[in-house]
């Protein structure tokens, strides 16, 4: 097998070869379809968020693949990776809330993920793909499941969001393109901000009701902005839900000013800048701020089932790179050069 492994702090990845390695117990080898480039992919390589194995280490959660090793029931069948392994046994798990089981495993954290032609991994909580899913994508191109949408999906579905609310969508990159379309598919009336046009029109193409460029504008343009939209598209005035997808500080800090009454606001993005803000307002207007982290395995089917039944688009949105090509696309990302997601397809045997 083939793998491209982080070495260093900014260092380029290096190729290594070894053997294909043997499942142990509770364990299946998958030969990798494909795996997504994450934002938590760059945070390790290049801002210096430190991996819970020590390096050398082969980065990569977002993988798809066909199992090759391991109980014979699972073998043969094409599969996604969830990007958080819960244990399955712990008070977490038991509550329902296994995303956050303290026991987890994550693919390229705590072991060598999908960077690589082989990965081996926990077999429990594998998705298996339905064939029906695979009619209109490429297993390749449903990499992306176990993040960039099962993530969204999973707060989504935690924020409460019902038929007719307005749904502020912050961010319409990589992740929220997807919690866009989601909340629309959820009933909400969209509203996408970016500070991108491309980006912006895109989203409306797939879902969002209206949009904002929030380039130039302060945080009192916006919400007159907001103001404005939520009553041009009859959206309820209180009760809003805010995802905030961009990861940044103006991001988080806008969508923490645009609480209302009864609003909930779901923090995804991430981003290692701090913030100043008044959490009396959460007091004040009886709101709620959640976050979440990864996706619960169980709710991965569900995902699945919006792809099959043609409700959820994923392949116009990614961008298929020989993983061979790594340290071209990361450094590429890092630039932000690419408008989709990239995705690493092995080209080693």
């Amino acid at each position: 097998m083939y793998s491209w492994q982080m070495t260093g702090l900014k260092e380029e990845f290096k190729l290594t070869e070894n053997p294909v390695p043997e499942p142990g117990e509770g364990e299946a080898v998958i030969k990798v379809s494909g795996c997504g480039v994450c934002h938590t992919d760059l945070s390790f390589w290049h801002f210096g968020v430190k991996t819970r194995h020590e390096l050398p280490l082969t980065l990569g959660h977002e993988i798809s693949g066909i199992v090759i090793k391991g109980p014979d029931h699972w073998l043969g069948k094409k599969v996604i990776v969830p990007a958080v392994l819960p244990c399955g046994e712990c008070d977490l798990c038991r509550k329902g809330i296994s995303n956050i089981c303290q026991n987890q495993k994550m693919p390229g954290n705590d072991f060598d993920g999908g960077f690589s032609t082989h990965v081996k991994v926990p077999y429990r909580f594998l998705c298996p793909v339905p064939d029906t899913a695979l009619e209109s994508h490429s297993l390749e191109e449903l990499a992306v499941i176990a993040d960039a949408i099962s993530t969204p999906y999973q707060v989504i579905k935690k924020s409460g969001l019902e038929q007719g609310d307005l749904a502020i969508v912050i961010g319409v990159g990589g992740v929220g393109i997807y919690g866009a379309q989601i909340a629309k598919i959820f009933g909400a009336k969209v509203l996408a901000i970016d500070i991108n046009d491309a980006k912006l029109e895109t989203a409306k193409s797939y879902g969002a009701d209206a949009v904002i460029n929030s380039s130039g504008l302060d945080i009192k343009g916006v919400k007159e902005a907001v103001k404005n939209a939520c009553k041009a598209l009859g959206a309820p005035r209180y009760c809003w839900k805010i995802f905030e997808f961009s990861g940044t500080k103006p991001g988080q800090e806008l969508a923490y000013n645009l609480l209302t009454f009864a609003s909930t606001l779901s923090v995804v993005g991430f981003t290692m800048d701090r913030l100043e803000i008044r959490l009396s307002n959460l007091m004040a207007f009886d709101a709620k701020a959640i976050g979440t982290w990864g996706c619960k395995p169980e709710l991965y089917p569900e995902v699945l089932n919006l792809i099959a039944e043609g409700k959820l688009i994923v392949k116009d949105f990614v961008e298929l790179f020989p993983l061979s090509s790594i340290n071209e696309v990361f450094k590429n990302t890092l630039e932000h050069k690419y408008l989709k997601r990239s995705v690493m397809v092995p080209d080693y045997d």
